[in-house]
């Protein structure tokens, strides 16, 4: 009797040490929880609006710029972010941000894209342009048109007016026509500075020799604008007159969803300037957004594996602008410079150089 008496006692006491340890163990903290506390703390809260903008990535050093033209760039760039930034200040939506911020680009003669389209081969000035809505997906884009003043507004257009995703050449043209747009004779494209241009070009294949040209027009000139409303809503738009002295119809990244402009609210938006055709290849755009999904990664994460790494591997030179969910930004690039800047509610930065 007395010895059951003993082994009782020794398991109540066991019971008695065991129950207590796990009450201990659930009521302190593991350093993986602390830790994870901390991380939620730390979380920076969805700014009201965020909006990133590009003027062309390229061969852009500072000691082939002037002064002034370095003065004319930074305006510009100001300026494109005054005018989307006030939008979204009011409360207005990120695809009007987007659509009226390239248009201004677009009537800029510094950048190639609108009034500043570089010509093809043939002397002509042949537009590209897209846009996305990353709460629906839905997109539109315009290709090898020459006679819509913005060609931003045209692939607006497509979107939301039209079945369809992408129109081209005269179909696109009859299309903005019947939409209202501004028509323009195409000789509104045309400027000196992108003429001669063209001339150095045709007269160094004249003379078969391998022309470079080394002054700070050397670049991927392309312009885009990404926007992050008050409503979480994220808007993508790009557009570019393409490679000087393209021929056969070329066309670029720039109206091919996914390649050179992206939109997904669940993840981000992603505008492109580059060489379009590694662009393409590599889907850059779209290849941001599904590395974030897939892998649990930050934006830039995403940005670095895709422009500083698949695209430097491939030799395709170029950079992105982007914006995700939570109103982060990225301008990534490999090449030497990019014209570049981003505004959200008390902060703005605007770059042109790689050290900017």
């Amino acid at each position: 009797m007395k010895r059951v008496l003993n082994y009782t006692g020794i398991i109540m006491l066991i019971s008695f040490m065991f129950f207590s340890c796990q009450e201990n163990s659930e009521s302190t903290p593991t350093e993986d929880s602390t830790s994870a506390e901390t991380s939620d703390e730390q979380q920076v809260e969805r700014p009201a609006y965020a909006i990133v903008i590009h003027g062309g990535a390229g061969t852009i050093r500072k000691e082939n710029m002037t002064d002034e033209m370095e003065k004319d760039y930074r305006n510009a760039l100001n300026e494109a972010l005054n005018i989307g930034e006030n939008i979204l200040k009011e409360g207005g939506s990120a695809a009007d941000a987007v659509e009226k911020t390239i248009m201004y680009l677009e009537d800029t003669p510094l950048f190639n894209a609108g009034k500043g389209a570089v010509f093809t081969h043939d002397g002509k000035n042949e537009l590209d342009a897209a846009f996305m809505d990353g709460a629906t997906l839905n997109a539109g884009t315009v290709a090898g048109i020459t006679n819509v003043k913005n060609p931003i507004t045209a692939a607006r257009a497509v979107m939301e007016k039209s079945e369809h995703v992408m129109l081209i050449g005269k179909g696109a043209e009859q299309f903005a026509k019947e939409q209202e747009l501004e028509i323009v004779d195409p000789k509104y494209f045309h400027t000196e500075r992108r003429w001669e241009a063209l001339q150095r070009i045709l007269k160094s294949e004249k003379e078969e020799i391998g022309y470079v040209d080394n002054t700070a027009d050397h670049k991927f000139g392309t312009v885009g604008c990404v926007a992050l409303d008050n409503n979480g809503n994220i808007v993508a738009g790009t557009s570019t007159g393409g490679m000087t002295n393209k021929r056969y119809g070329r066309v670029g990244d720039v109206p091919i969803i996914g390649s050179g402009t992206y939109a997904k609210n669940n993840s981000c938006g992603v505008s492109a300037t580059g060489h379009g055709e590694f662009f393409i290849r590599y889907t850059v755009a779209h290849d941001i957004s599904a590395i974030m999904e897939y892998k649990s990664v930050s934006l830039q994460e995403a940005a670095d594996e895709v422009v500083m790494d698949k695209l430097v591997k491939a030799e395709g030179s170029g950079g992105i602008i982007a914006i995700d969910k939570d109103g982060n930004v990225s301008m990534t690039f490999n090449s030497e410079g990019m014209y570049r800047g981003y505004a959200k509610p008390n902060e703005r930065v605007v770059g042109i150089y790689k050290n900017d």
